[in-house]
């Protein structure tokens, strides 16, 4: 099911509303219903909304909304894959997660991909826009005083680097260093293109798009 196709013009028009928020749900009734709830607060706009993860992937980052509120599941893809997905693209659009069903992986997932919050569909209204603010103030929903959020975290983060070979292992601590393809093939005595695949492939492990995403996640590590 596609969104509606209701959106503002931008972030640049004449009336700029204190929150500005994209929503993305493949039930139409939910995505209106998330709509009207957020729309009758005057300090946030929904400025378009989605039902697929494709098309949220192209719009979101297009129209710069400053929290992108994303259903766990969608027919084509996951909002977590959006989120990363937009995140890359664009660090300051801040992303909340919804869903049906509350489990540990998802959470997880959700932290590792760059979301700030999650919650269930169940969530009442009052809670929606206290969560869609608070997030947009820069809050964090999913780590904050939330120590088994964190410590299970960690463990997704070693469980992430264990599945690395010795040699992508120490390719991603050359990209850490800043060296480009061509740097690290001639420090191992590989071609480029040898180069590239392990790369994707290290890439692909930590659930990241791009090696300075992984970079980034080295050291915040301390490694």
């Amino acid at each position: 099911m596609t969104g509606s196709g209701r959106e503002s013009a931008g972030p640049d028009t004449a009336e700029r509303h204190e929150v500005r928020v994209f929503v993305v749900d493949d039930h139409e009734l939910i995505r209106r219903g998330f709509r009207d709830l957020l729309d009758a607060d005057a300090g946030i706009e929904v400025v378009g909304e989605s039902g697929s993860a494709m098309e949220a992937i192209r719009r979101i980052p297009a129209l710069r909304p400053d929290v992108a509120v994303l259903d766990v599941r969608l027919p084509d893809g996951s909002g977590i894959e959006v989120c990363r997905s937009v995140r890359s693209r664009d660090p300051k659009i801040r992303v909340l997660m919804v869903t049906s069903y509350d489990d540990e992986k998802s959470r997880t997932e959700a932290l590792l991909a760059g979301a700030s919050g999650f919650l269930l569909k169940e969530v009442r209204g009052h809670e929606l826009v206290d969560a869609v603010r608070r997030v947009a103030a820069g809050e964090d929903l999913l780590g904050r005083d939330n120590g088994a959020t964190r410590s299970t975290a960690v463990r997704m983060d070693e469980l992430a680097l264990s599945s690395l070979t010795p040699r992508e292992r120490r390719i991603l601590d050359l990209i850490v260093a800043g060296l480009t393809n061509a740097q690290i093939g001639e420090r191992l005595g590989i071609s480029e293109k040898t180069v590239r695949n392990h790369v994707t492939s290290v890439l692909a492990k930590l659930g990241f798009v791009r090696r300075t995403q992984a970079a980034v996640f080295m050291a915040r590590r301390g490694s």
